[in-house]
């Protein structure tokens, strides 16, 4: 291939411009995923919500996301990757405003659903226009590293920006982060983004898209209420119905000239294996970070600004190794660079694992930043091995399936191990007969409780709910490094791409860019 040939494929100054426009969603949803976790213990006193209330408070948003993900992939595909993407910048500006002054749980969970939808819009729409905006190969490796350490700036950022926000605002204004960063997407979007679509492409099969929803949410739940309540006929009953309906989706897929999602792509095993890789990691990674920031504040003590300053060794560890793999990656094979950091991030469990409730604030942040470096080459390599072994034609489909694997593995890493954690402590902390029923089902409850008893009951209390809690954190933290190691394994011995090399390039794709003669007047 001639000279003229690459130079003709290479990603210029626009191109570079327009993926500081597409790091604006990444560091908005990392940063709302940090600062939530802070405003936990702040949530939980304004609104008083049940148990179940603040785990749905959590992860209802998580959840939509993996539900809608797919859809608005395909969507996108159809309709306009850029086009998409600013309508959901301008969904999720409004549903932040309804979050940050919801009155009550429902209504914060009806926010928070909203901002799911939204989020759904903006992640697949993000990756996909990389896609196709670099399609060098080494560039594009590049352009998904910064991706990824965008993700992993917010992660630094909200902690920090939250704690400070939680300390002299209401829980609400922590939501209201993300409305400026819309607005500054919404008016440089349309000035640096090109416009992608495929114009071969069908009508999206409403069919498909209830199914899809009807396969993913039922399955959730029934996961959700066995980890928390156990066994029963309801929770049993919604993961056969979860698993019918996606045995009827992937039948559906298969019969359609332009599916909703094409199973084809997994026929891949380096798609596959980075996939489910992605999915594990981050159901620990849900459970882990939610444990943690807790632990920070309600066990070691610490305002939410200090505990946002004590998460920033593992938010800066992420961007390191982030940055660092795509490099490493170019002189040994990428899943070797994977594998090494996975071991690295069950080195960081097995911390955890080990932490104690009087003394282990410095173990617990030492082992987290062990965890998040060890992480930081999986999302950035792992989202390019699923981005790259796609066609490009295929791109937004590919993207909103990467998505979907680590969006589903956060939010049930919130809703599994965050019900194990529960369980756990419910079964180990000691309740006093003066407690009223219920005000020990969460730390963050028997904190508030023992406020209202003689200080020695009180004191005995605090230190066994404090103790029940780490423990929770501690099996977590066993799970986390098994899944670690066995997961390193998996991806050293199934994924055989070489080194990345200069000069690699991906086909044109097969839908075309809108030129700016074809654009609508604005």
């Amino acid at each position: 291939m001639s000279t003229i040939a690459d130079t003709s494929h290479r990603a210029g100054p626009r191109e570079w411009l327009g993926l500081a426009v597409l790091a604006l969603p990444t560091l908005l949803l990392s940063i709302d995923v940090s600062v939530l976790h802070l405003a936990v213990p702040h949530i939980s006193e304004a609104l008083n919500p049940s148990a179940a209330q603040m785990l749905w408070i959590i992860d209802i948003y998580g959840f939509l996301i993996a539900g809608f993900l797919v859809t608005m992939g395909s969507l996108g595909d159809r309709v306009g990757r850029r086009k998409l993407l600013l309508t959901g910048a301008a969904a999720f500006g409004v549903a932040s405003v309804a979050a940050a002054y919801a009155d009550g749980p429902a209504a914060l969970i009806a926010a928070r659903a909203a901002l799911g939808v939204a989020g759904a819009t903006l992640m697949p729409s993000t990756l996909a226009l990389i896609t196709n905006m670099f399609r060098d190969g080494r560039q594009r490796g590049v352009a998904i590293a910064v991706w990824v350490t965008m993700f992993s700036v917010g992660i630094a950022l909200g902690p920090v920006v939250g704690g400070a926000m939680l300390e002299y605002f209401w829980w609400g204004s922590v939501f209201l982060l993300g409305v400026p960063i819309m607005a500054l997407l919404l008016v440089a979007g349309p000035v640096l983004l090109p416009e992608y679509r495929d114009e071969q492409a069908g009508r999206v099969d409403l069919v498909s898209v209830a199914l899809s929803l009807a396969a993913i949410l039922p399955v959730i739940y029934g996961l959700k209420e066995i980890a928390n309540d156990g066994m029963s006929a309801p929770p049993l009953l919604a993961l056969v119905a979860g698993l019918v309906m996606g045995v009827v989706f992937v039948r559906r897929q298969r019969g359609l000239d332009s599916p909703l999602l094409d199973f084809r792509l997994f026929g891949n095993p380096a798609f596959r294996t980075s996939l489910v890789t992605l999915l594990l990691s981050m159901l620990v990674a849900g459970g882990t970070y939610l444990f943690v920031t807790q632990y920070l504040q309600l066990v070691g003590g610490l305002s939410p600004m200090t505990a946002g300053l004590y998460l920033l060794p593992a938010a800066f560890a992420l961007i390191v190794t982030s940055v660092v793999s795509p490099i490493a990656a170019s002189k040994v094979r990428p899943a070797y660079v994977v594998a090494v950091g996975l071991a690295v991030s069950a080195l960081g469990h097995v911390m955890l694992a080990l932490a104690d409730s009087t003394s282990g604030i410095a173990q617990v942040v030492t082992g987290f930043a062990f965890v998040y470096a060890g992480g930081g080459p999986l999302i950035a390599l792992g989202t390019d091995i699923v981005v790259g072994s796609a066609p490009p034609e295929q791109a937004g489909s590919a993207a909103a399936i990467s998505e979907t694997s680590t969006e589903l593995g956060m939010a049930l890493g919130v809703a599994i191990l965050g019900s194990v954690g529960t369980a756990v402590y419910r079964g180990e902390v000691d309740v006093p007969a003066r407690v009223p029923d219920g005000a020990g089902d969460t730390l963050a409850e028997a904190l508030r409780a023992a406020k209202d008893l003689p200080a020695d009951v009180a004191a005995a209390f605090v230190g066994s709910g404090r103790a029940a809690f780490t423990e929770g954190m501690n099996v977590i933290g066993v799970v986390g490094a098994l899944l670690a190691l066995g997961t390193a394994v998996l991806v050293a011995v199934v994924i055989k791409a070489p080194p990345t090399g200069a000069g690699e390039q991906t086909p044109e794709p097969a839908e075309s860019p809108v030129t700016p003669a074809e654009q609508p007047a604005s």
